[in-house]
């Protein structure tokens, strides 16, 4: 079994952490040397990434890109805190630095209360 979040060290901001192997059906890294996400401008706090792979949440390609235009949506309308929702997952982003705080499935909202933001988005599949 794969790893499941997969980033590129200088995105995570974990500068010790080794990438985990790459599956064949997840295009994270690009011929550039970029991940997906870098591309996308997005980021990931560390809290962020440890409840993705806690939770053993995967985002391949198709959900960063839907991620990512949730953002922008968001951020054209002047979002700043926002809850971005995702089929059965929940996103807190933080828009002005595109970075995700923190993510949660259905099974670990807690309570299903969100604080501290000032905007819900749906991330809508193509």
């Amino acid at each position: 079994m794969t790893n499941p979040v997969e980033f590129n060290p200088k995105v995570s901001g974990l500068p010790n952490q080794t990438p985990a192997p790459q599956s064949s059906h997840c295009t994270t890294e690009q011929a550039s040397g970029q991940s997906f996400a870098e591309i996308l401008d997005l980021k990931f706090s560390k809290h962020a990434q440890n409840r993705l792979q806690a939770r053993q949440i995967i985002l391949d390609d198709e959900g960063l890109a839907r991620l990512a235009a949730a953002v922008d949506k968001v951020e054209k309308r002047g979002g700043q805190e926002s809850l971005v929702l995702m089929d059965d997952l929940a996103f807190i982003v933080n828009v002005p630095e595109r970075m995700v705080v923190t993510a949660m499935d259905a099974k670990k909202r807690g309570e299903g209360v969100f604080t501290q933001i000032d905007s819900v988005v749906l991330a809508d599949s193509e």
